[in-house]
């Protein structure tokens, strides 16, 4: 059940500026093939791919070895039921397919693409995707209305010889069952003595219901509504082959007929069908799933305000439970290709449920406990469905879907080794994805007052507008009041009493934060003048002094002028914290890799001492960010050849790290190839990483802002940082330039600091 309530946090001009910004959209096609020289291009090319062509010719099969076709998978739409918003064509629901395209990346490392057919006739969109069904490992159907879901999926299966899924039933079925499965623990109740009412019925609700039947709930002990009331036998209207076997015999018409002494409430309908009146009226102990967005048919407080003995899950991520298909269909299609599955039948689906019920019930580590919105939740009326955001569901999901399929006779390339299966879905995960996305949860759980220092930027402005929209906290913009609310008119962001607005010039801190600054400087050359020059002034210098007074959590800035200058008027201010090195890392995302790289901003020219330091606070840095650290320290030579006096200078930080018999993997010095690649490693046996380097500490400031700032502009890589660590308050320094997102995002892991060592 897709979640439409977040998309309500965002303004128009915001979502508009996101799909356009760069190049539009949110998908594209790189080759995964050298293309740089003549002999690349013949083996990409003509002569080299015939073999290929010639082997695939002759076994079919061999596609699957010298193709894409099994990590690739298709996203097909008609547009006739986009979201919750009705039919407006194949077009229009393209920015929603190439999402769904993006999630399957994101969540299961498989490469999709969207396909829009232009028609609303089942047979002639079956006819349209049928003849393309050799270029991909699976067809996943989404925004098709119903019953022509039905009739095209049914059609295809029986068409194709790979697996083809409507996500919009069985994605949500599969997530309901997990959780009526572990709600039905919690109240104990067995499944084939209750009794279930559901109003809607459409193809979520029906292939619900379909599976609960599978999963042992009685047919004769459910009831259907829908727009025209209760689905009973003889009825005429809106009744058709899909909907019939639901129909009861009996002389109830409403909703309200037939809620008495239920034991499960579904809802996939509208907002506010179901009243409090009809709660009160349930079973003891009811489990209600309202999962109609972006209002649900009846809230959670609605419903506890009734029933405190009641189990409650929505659609909505702002409650707990939520039932979002992307619990399920990445790890379902994961599965199904990674054994080369002919379809996705009924057991793979049960598989799945159970798999995700049994998660919810697993006890959390401390490593995916973040992902719970910063609480380590407990099975029980709160906590029937995991997170999203819960690491554990590739490996625990696609894993119990590929044993299905292999059990029902589906798969056509079983897994030998499930062990080393597991270990290689676990090694697909983003964790640097995961912990960004854990941490601005935290930060939702225990929102920040954060200084936006340069208030007066209209990037800065809708940046602040956001933090403060996304729940984060409150954001406090430094600037003249004049042309920070001017900003705010010409935007057209409303300047709400959220907002703090300050004005250094006439600030009531402005003799206590001199008095602190001259206490500080006085004896560096500047006089209390001086000092209030700089408390006037100084936007940077402001902002530190009131993070540093407890006037706010954190700040944010760096947008209006350069790194350096920013980190200065800061460093005036605050000193590091006791024991620790400020450093700056730059976390780099590129081709499914994460690397830290450091110091990318403050040490010119670090002494052995100091790179040792630097490796320590990267190291440290990594395991935040859930990384285990394998810390290469990098030179121009590899383990002493060439001798140069820099390489020296790293070989001295190996021995001093050797000293202090620190708890993580390093060695150098090294090349940067050499520590980025196995094949080169492994000429270096005596190499003490385990493993490529994930942290790169740079032997001097330069080499590492200048490999940075390249690998963004001519590697395509996600450069997210110099993230400063090691300071006694939280302060983060975008980029010059950087975008309102960019700036979210600092103001973000700015307030995750506050308060953590």
């Amino acid at each position: 059940m897709a979640s439409l309530h977040r998309a309500a946090q965002v303004t128009a001009q915001e979502a508009l500026e996101f799909h356009a910004g760069g190049k539009p959209g949110k998908l594209e096609i790189a080759p995964t093939k050298p293309l740089a020289t003549q002999r690349d291009l013949s083996l990409a090319y003509s002569p080299g791919v015939a073999i290929p062509v010639l082997a695939i010719a002759e076994n079919p099969r061999e596609a699957y070895a010298y193709t894409s076709k099994g990590n690739f998978v298709a996203v097909v739409s008609n547009g006739t039921a986009i979201l919750g918003l009705g039919n407006l064509g194949a077009l229009a629901s393209k920015p929603v397919m190439e999402g769904k395209a993006a999630l399957f990346k994101r969540f299961a490392d498989l490469d999709s693409i969207d396909l829009l057919v232009d028609t609303p006739d089942p047979e002639a969109f079956i006819n349209s995707v049928r003849y393309l069904g050799p270029s991909f490992g699976g067809i996943n159907l989404e925004d098709i209305k119903s019953p022509d879901c039905f009739i095209i999926e049914e059609k295809l299966k029986e068409l194709l010889d790979i697996p083809v899924f409507h996500d919009d039933q069985h994605g949500t079925a599969i997530v309901v069952a997990a959780g009526v499965l572990n709600g039905l623990r919690v109240v104990e109740k067995d499944i084939s003595d209750v009794k279930l009412v559901c109003a809607g019925a459409g193809a979520a609700a029906l292939a619900c219901l379909n599976l609960l039947v599978m999963i042992g709930l009685k047919r004769e002990n459910i009831t259907v509504c829908d727009i025209k009331g209760v689905v009973y036998e003889g009825r005429k209207e809106l009744m058709d082959i899909y909907k019939a076997p639901f129909a009861q015999k009996t002389n109830a018409r409403v909703l309200g007929d037939v809620i008495q002494g239920a034991d499960i409430f579904i809802g996939l309908s509208a907002g506010g069908v179901l009243s409090q009146e009809m709660v009160a009226q349930m079973a003891p102990k009811p489990i209600i799933f309202a999962m109609a967005n972006p209002d649900p048919e009846i809230t959670p407080e609605e419903v506890k305000a009734v029933r405190s003995d009641a189990v409650i899950a929505t659609g909505r991520s702002d409650y707990p439970n939520q039932v979002n298909n992307v619990l399920c269909f990445p790890f379902i299609f994961r599965g199904a290709l990674d054994v080369q599955a002919t379809t996705i039948n009924d057991a793979m689906k049960i598989a799945a449920a159970e798999a995700i019920a049994a998660l919810a019930r697993a006890e959390v580590p401390d490593k995916v406990a973040a992902a719970f919105m910063g609480e380590r939740p407990t099975f029980g009326p709160g906590y029937i469905i995991p997170a999203p955001f819960d690491p554990r569901l590739l490996p625990h999901v696609s894993a119990a879907v590929a044993k299905a399929a292999m059990d029902s006779g589906v798969a056509r390339n079983p897994i030998v080794d499930m062990e080393g299966y597991v270990a290689r879905l676990k090694a697909r995960l983003d964790p640097v994805a995961g912990w960004l996305q854990s941490t601005f949860e935290a930060v939702r759980m225990d929102p920040k007052r954060v200084v936006f220092a340069e208030g007066e930027d209209h990037a800065v402005i809708r940046a602040a507008n956001t933090y403060l929209q996304q729940g984060f906290g409150q954001p406090i913009l430094i600037g003249s009041k004049k042309i920070v609310t001017e900003g705010f008119r010409q935007l057209g962001i409303p300047l709400r009493s959220d907002f703090v607005l300050v004005d250094t010039t006439a600030s009531p801190f402005m003799e206590e934060f001199t008095e602190f600054l001259y206490s500080r400087l006085q004896r560096r050359g500047y006089l209390k003048r001086d000092c209030e020059r700089l408390v006037t002034n100084e936007r940077n210098v402001f902002g530190a002094l009131m993070v540093a007074h407890g006037h706010a959590d954190a700040m944010v800035s760096g947008v209006t002028r350069n790194w350096t200058s920013v980190y200065s008027d800061v460093h005036r201010v605050l000193d590091p914290k006791p024991g620790r090195n400020v450093i700056g890392v730059s976390l780099v995302l590129s081709k499914g890799r994460a690397v830290l790289v450091a110091d990318t901003s403050i040490h010119d020219s670090p002494t052995a001492e100091q790179l040792a330091n630097i490796a320590v606070e990267a190291a440290r840095t990594a395991r935040a960010f859930g990384i285990e650290p394998r810390v290469a320290l990098l030179a121009y030579s590899t383990f002493g050849q060439p001798r140069t006096e820099r390489s020296e200078q790293v070989r001295q930080a190996v021995r001093i790290l050797d000293e202090r018999m620190v708890d993580f993997e390093y060695d150098g010095d090294m090349a940067a190839d050499v520590a980025l690649n196995r094949t080169l490693m492994g000429h270096y046996p005596f190499c003490r990483l385990s493993d490529t380097a994930n942290v790169l500490v740079m032997p001097a400031f330069h080499a590492a802002s200048i490999s940075t700032k390249m690998l963004k502009e001519l590697g395509g890589a996600t450069i997210i940082g110099p993230i400063v660590v090691g300071l006694s308050h939280p302060v983060q320094i975008c980029p010059f330039g950087s975008t309102d997102a960019d700036i979210v995002n600092m103001a973000a892991l700015a307030a995750y600091g506050a308060g953590r060592p």
